[in-house]
């Protein structure tokens, strides 16, 4: 919790009034975003685990995580990325969304599987509290603090993220048993096939911006697993199962995405290399 939230902290304070204009000032581009990302993935999501003989929490928790919002870790200057309004623009939406989108989800899934409704200021109090306010206090510091908060933001990115992988090393060696045990039910191979579809979705519906395409993808295949852990775990119990189902397939995300980012960093690479030229 503490290492997303100074990720979002080092948000908020990069993000400018342009970047909040972004999208709003490019609404086909806004609402392709959100049918991507809240609504064509889901669906699929509900589509695929029906059609798998997977256990019902894992069936859950995978759908619970295609209707999760989008880490604020999305990479912009890895990938040599010039539109970083899209990139915050598009983790906000998410979040915002998320709150609506969850509980909906929630009820459909409910409704198919037979679990018990997710509870709405459950949900609302994770995104609140790893995404919404976090935002909130970068934008006030930055506010606050005009100068030197460029500084700021990659160190508590930086930080961050040292500590976000001291947290999930330990929680994945310890879910590992039970992680391996949906190594060999299909669970992985689903997990594989959601998050190439969700790449492919979010590429198409980019538009024609290289850069956009990008960061759509990836914002389309990737997931926050802690709001997907509450909204899953509050199904089911025990909730061991779930949170294992939950970290494999962000860790099948990640690992989806590696060569389509890298791909695609040549490309960014290749197009800032002839626009000089041209």
């Amino acid at each position: 919790m503490i290492s997303v939230m100074l990720i979002v902290v080092a948000l908020g304070l990069r993000y400018t009034p342009s970047d909040a204009g972004y999208l709003l000032h490019r609404r086909g581009l806004l609402l392709r975003s959100l049918i991507a990302m809240n609504v064509a993935l889901p669906v699929i999501a509900i589509w695929i685990v029906t059609s798998f003989d997977l256990r019902t929490p894992v069936k859950v928790a995978l759908v619970a995580l295609a209707a999760s919002p989008l880490p604020p870790l999305l990479p912009g200057k890895q990938l040599n990325l010039s539109s970083q309004g899209y990139v915050y623009g598009v983790v906000v939406a998410a979040a915002v969304c998320s709150i609506f989108l969850l509980p909906a989800t929630a009820a459909i899934l409910a409704l198919r599987f037979h679990t018990r409704q997710v509870s709405v200021p459950k949900v609302f109090l994770v995104v609140a509290v790893t995404v919404l306010v976090p935002l909130g206090i970068g934008l006030f510091t930055q506010w606050m603090r005009p100068t030197g908060h460029k500084r700021l933001a990659e160190i508590l990115s930086k930080s961050g993220i040292v500590l976000l992988g001291g947290a999930c090393v330990p929680a994945i060696i310890m879910e590992w048993p039970t992680m391996r045990s949906l190594l060999g039910d299909g669970t992985a191979v689903v997990a594989v096939i959601l998050s190439a579809i969700g790449l492919l979705v979010g590429h198409i519906l980019g538009g024609p911006d290289p850069e956009n395409r990008t960061v759509l993808a990836l914002a389309t295949a990737s997931r926050h697993p802690g709001v997907a852990m509450v909204a899953a775990s509050a199904s089911f119990q025990p909730q061991r199962l779930v949170t294992a189902a939950v970290l494999l397939t962000f860790i099948a995300s990640l690992i989806t995405s590696v060569p389509y980012a890298a791909w695609r960093k040549r490309v960014h690479a290749a197009a800032n290399a002839t626009a000089p030229a041209t």
